[in-house]
C-alpha cells in the first residue's frame, strides 16, 4: 500500500510586516507543492527511511534503535489522534538522532525540517519499518511556505496510515479531506512547524491545509473563498535574507516615526480588506474580471510602495518592479521582503507572448520564474494498493 500526500505553498497577497503591527493580512494557497509518499515495508526490514529527493539526502534509523532511545523520554506511542504536550527531552533526543545521521555541512539547514519528520512519524505512528519520499515544487527559504507545506503533507499521510483519518475508497486519484480531519491535520502541521520555526504563525500551515485564501489580523484566522481565477507570476529573487532582522527594522523605523507608521500601517488594513471584499465578490462575465484585475493591480502597487516605506524592498525586488512595469504589469514583494520573492499578476486576457518575453527578461537576470494559481485546494490524498 502506498499513501500519497500532496500540500500548496502559501503567498502573502497583501499585509506581511504590518500584520505584526495589528493589521489585517491575506495570504492564499499557490498550485505549487510538497509531495510525500509513504510505503510501509514487510518483512525483517527493521528500519524507518527518508529520502528527499530533490536534495538528495537519504536517512536511515534503525526501529530497535530508536524505540530504545526515545522511549525512555516518553513510553506512549503512537498517538495520532490527539496532540499531548511533549517533553523537551523528547524533542532533544530526536534532534540527536537526527544529528547522528551527518548531514552535509553545506544542507545543515535542513535538520530541523528532518526532526519535524521525525517526531511527527513516532508520534502518530510509533515504530513501523517504512520509506517517506519527499519531493517539493517549492524554493525553500524564499518565503513560499515551503516547510509548512512539508509539514503539512507529512502529518496527512501518517493520519490516514494510522487510520485517524479515513479517505473515501471510491475516489480515485486525488481526494479532499472532511472539514474536522482538516481540523487534525492542521494542529499536528503545526506542531512541526514549530520544531522548524520556534515561534511559527500557524499561517502558512493553515493556507497549506486549507487552501483557498485567509484573511488574519491578531492571531484570528478567517477563511475566505475566491469568486475568481487568478494567475501570479511568482519570481525568486533567489536573495536570501534574514527575516528577524527585517521585522526588527520595521520596528526600529515605527519607534523612531510612530505616528508615520501608523498611518502607513492603517493604509495597509484597507488595503488587505479591499481586496478580500474584491476576491470574494461575484464575477458575472470577462470585463468584471478585467475591472477585478485592475483593482486588484492598484492595491498591489499601493502595497508595494507602503513596503518601501517600511523600509523591506531590496535592489533585486526593485529590478522585478522595473522590469515588469515596462510590460505594465503590476508587482509586489510577497513575504518577508529583502530578497525571497516578487508577485505579478497574470491578467486573464494577457497573451502568452507577453509573458514569455518577460520571463526571460527576469530570468536573464539570473532570477526563477513560475507561474502559479492562486487560491486553488489545500492538502490531498491519495493511495494505492500496489499488493
Amino acid at each position: 500500500m502506498e499513501i500519497r500526500a500532496r500540500a500548496p505553498g502559501k503567498i502573502i497577497l497583501a499585509g506581511e510586516h504590518a500584520v505584526v503591527h495589528g493589521s489585517t493580512a491575506v495570504a492564499a494557497s499557490i498550485d505549487l507543492y510538497s509531495h510525500v509518499s509513504l510505503r510501509f515495508l514487510g518483512g525483517d526490514e527493521g528500519s524507518i527511511k527518508l529520502s528527499l529527493k530533490d536534495m538528495n539526502l537519504e536517512f536511515s534509523w534503525d526501529l530497535r534503535r530508536l524505540e530504545n532511545t526515545l522511549s525512555e523520554t516518553d513510553g506512549q506511542f503512537p498517538h495520532p489522534s490527539s496532540l499531548r504536550a511533549y517533553s523537551l527531552e523528547f524533542i532533544q533526543a530526536v534532534a540527536s538522532l537526527v544529528d547522528e545521521q551527518s548531514i552535509p555541512e553545506a544542507k545543515i539547514g535542513l535538520s530541523a525540517g528532518v526532526s519535524a519528520f521525525l517526531w511527527l512519524y513516532i508520534q502518530i505512528l510509533g515504530f513501523k519499518p517504512s520509506v517517506v519520499t519527499v519531493t517539493s515544487e517549492l524554493p525553500l527559504g524564499s518565503g513560499l511556505g515551503s516547510s509548512a507545506s512539508f509539514c503539512v503533507s507529512l502529518a496527512a499521510a501518517f493520519l490516514v496510515a494510522s487510520g485517524s483519518v479515513t479517505l473515501d475508497s471510491r475516489s480515485a486519484g486525488w481526494a479532499a479531506l472532511g472539514e474536522g480531519e482538516l481540523e487534525l491535520v492542521n494542529k499536528w502541521a503545526f506542531e512541526g512547524e514549530k520544531i522548524i520555526h520556534g515561534k511559527p504563525s500557524g499561517i502558512d500551515n493553515t493556507v497549506s491545509t486549507f487552501g483557498n485564501v485567509i484573511m488574519f489580523r491578531s492571531g484570528e484566522l478567517t477563511r475566505i473563498k475566491s469568486s475568481m481565477p487568478i494567475r501570479m507570476l511568482v519570481t525568486n529573487t533567489k536573495v536570501g535574507r534574514n527575516t528577524k532582522a527585517l521585522v526588527a527594522g520595521v520596528f526600529e523605523r515605527s519607534r523612531r516615526h510612530p505616528d508615520a507608521m501608523a498611518s502607513v500601517f492603517s493604509a495597509v488594513d484597507s488595503i488587505s480588506k479591499e481586496l478580500s471584499s474584491i476576491i470574494q465578490s461575484p464575477v458575472h462575465d470577462d470585463i468584471s474580471i478585467t475591472e477585478k484585475e485592475g483593482k486588484i493591480e492598484e492595491l498591489m502597487e499601493m502595497n508595494q510602495g507602503l513596503l518601501q516605506c517600511m523600509g523591506v524592498s531590496h535592489s533585486s525586488i526593485e529590478t522585478v518592479l522595473r522590469t515588469t512595469l515596462r510590460y505594465k504589469l503590476a508587482s509586489k514583494l510577497t513575504g518577508a521582503g529583502g530578497g525571497g520573492c516578487v508577485l505579478t499578476l497574470l491578467p486573464a486576457l494577457l497573451s502568452n507572448t507577453v509573458v514569455d518575453k518577460v520571463i526571460a527578461e527576469l530570468e536573464s537576470c539570473g532570477f526563477q520564474c513560475i507561474i502559479a494559481g492562486i487560491g486553488g485546494q489545500g492538502v490531498e490524498i491519495s493511495s494505492s494498493d500496489h499488493s
